[in-house]
């Protein structure tokens, strides 16, 4: 059960907010009724200059002074609400205003604490959400700040060659020596595992496709269906061997094809 749960109570009965109050607490101990409103024109002022104290609101929907669906259309409300009512003829009305659950009166406290536990899981679904956005803004600006490698130098008889990276077709590693293909069929040894170069390379134009090979995007030809879900690459210049990627990462392979 969430820990700390600060409550708005919007109800015009004293007697039914005083109930409600004493099975939330019961429920929950660390429950905080912030304060109880009852009536529209008082739960507009108050929302106005209090919007974010608050986790939660349990309002009924017929109060003295009209329907309290008018203080949603009155003042901005972004915190979920659980409608408690003796009416069950506001439904609809109940979910377009950050209505997450809908009691009808009178409730008892396996009521009370069902729709707690749907509040629960709706939260937990959101910080889930949450977590998986932030996890993908941070990956996200992580490739946008790293500075990846723009060139080698390479040791090639008695000489340092640059080449630039964009001009490396492939990768591919034989006997722990790694080799760097050239679009113009120039071949020559890097000083850097494969491993190493996963790290050094822009993954929006270098793929990792197998043990092997580490493939730019520009030299992918064509891709063919092969066994067991996996994909035959065609690239240029071609390699001896076959490049073949298997099922796991066929799927990357092709969202990264489609950038």
């Amino acid at each position: 059960m969430t820990q700390n749960l600060h409550i708005v109570i919007i109800e015009d009965e004293a007697a039914t907010a005083r109930n409600l109050e004493y099975i939330l607490q019961e429920i929950n101990p660390e429950v905080k009724i912030i304060i109880t409103l009852q009536s529209i024109a008082e739960a507009v002022d108050w929302f106005e200059t209090n919007n974010n104290t608050y986790d939660l609101i349990f309002s009924d929907i017929r109060l003295s002074d009209g329907l309290s669906f008018e203080i949603f259309s009155r003042t901005k409300i972004s915190k979920p609400v659980i409608f408690v009512t003796a009416y069950n003829d506001y439904a609809m009305d109940a979910f377009r205003n950050n209505g997450i659950d809908y009691v009808l009166k009178p409730f008892d406290r396996e009521e009370i604490l069902r729709t707690l536990l749907k509040y629960n899981t709706l939260i937990a679904a959101e910080v889930k959400n949450e977590q998986s956005k932030t996890k993908s803004l941070l990956h996200e600006l992580q490739h946008a700040t790293k500075q990846y490698k723009k060139s080698f130098l390479i040791h090639y008889c008695g000489r340092l060659i640059p080449i630039e990276t964009a001009k490396i077709n492939w990768f591919y590693t034989a006997n722990e020596i790694v080799y760097a293909y050239l679009a113009d069929g120039r071949q020559y040894v890097v000083e850097f595992t494969l491993e190493q170069l996963e790290r050094e390379l822009n993954p929006s134009f270098f793929f990792r496709a197998n043990r092997q090979f580490i493939i730019n995007k520009t030299a992918v030809d064509t891709v063919e269906y092969f066994f067991n879900g996996r994909l035959l690459v065609k690239i240029h210049p071609l390699p001896q061997e076959q490049i073949i990627i298997s099922k796991a990462k066929a799927m990357d392979f092709r969202k990264w094809l489609d950038q």
